[in-house]
């Protein structure tokens, strides 16, 4: 007599890999936002004009980072600055991006950035550099794990002006790879070209 085959059990097993899944991926995000390093970079107090007077409240400007090219920026507002604190970290948090880091310490290739009145240069700078960069671009800077940058400020000084012209910079940054991949070439054309441009500069 033919046996049939346990399908409840399958289903059960399949239903605790699912679960098994499930808690390590929610340990690992855990762990990642374990790791994230935040920075207030600017509190600002507001006021509300309402019926009874002016009420009274703080704007918090948030950078946050995993230090491995990873960053986002946020403000929160609230009644505390504590609380404004948090809510443009939680916020921040939600909205990271990666940036391609080159040998994981600079940027591949120098690039400027507008938002507003605000203008910013980046540019990539050799091992030992440091982060040449003021306020709340050295923020950004710090904590997305950049060693060796060379950053100045053009237009305006209001640090919302000067922390969204960062970004609008570093999202136009490009990999080699990235590049090689638009291209349909290999990398090593791609960084050797690179490469020669820079000596080329360098002799100039």
């Amino acid at each position: 007599m033919a046996r049939t085959p346990n399908t409840e059990r399958r289903r059960g097993g399949d239903k605790e890999h699912e679960n098994d899944q499930r808690v390590d991926f929610h340990a690992e995000r855990d762990r990642e936002m374990d790791e994230i390093v935040d920075k207030l970079v600017y509190v600002n107090r507001v006021a509300k004009t309402v019926k009874g007077g002016r009420r009274m409240a703080f704007a918090a400007l948030v950078v946050v980072g995993d230090q491995r090219g990873r960053v986002g920026f946020a403000s929160g507002k609230a009644r505390e600055v504590p609380e404004a604190i948090r809510k443009a970290t939680e916020k921040a948090k939600r909205e990271m991006i990666r940036i391609p880091l080159r040998e994981g310490r600079t940027l591949h290739h120098d690039v400027r950035g507008r938002f507003g009145a605000g203008e910013v240069v980046l540019r990539t700078a050799p091992a030992g550099t440091g982060i040449i960069a003021g306020g709340p671009m050295r923020a950004v800077f710090e904590t997305m794990g950049i060693q060796d940058i060379v950053a100045k400020s053009l237009g305006s000084q209001n640090p919302h002006n000067m922390i969204k012209a960062t970004f609008a910079a570093l999202k136009t940054v490009n990999s080699p790879r990235m590049i090689a991949a638009k291209r349909g070439k290999k990398v090593g054309d791609v960084v050797a070209a690179r490469d020669g441009a820079n000596a080329a500069a360098v002799k100039e």
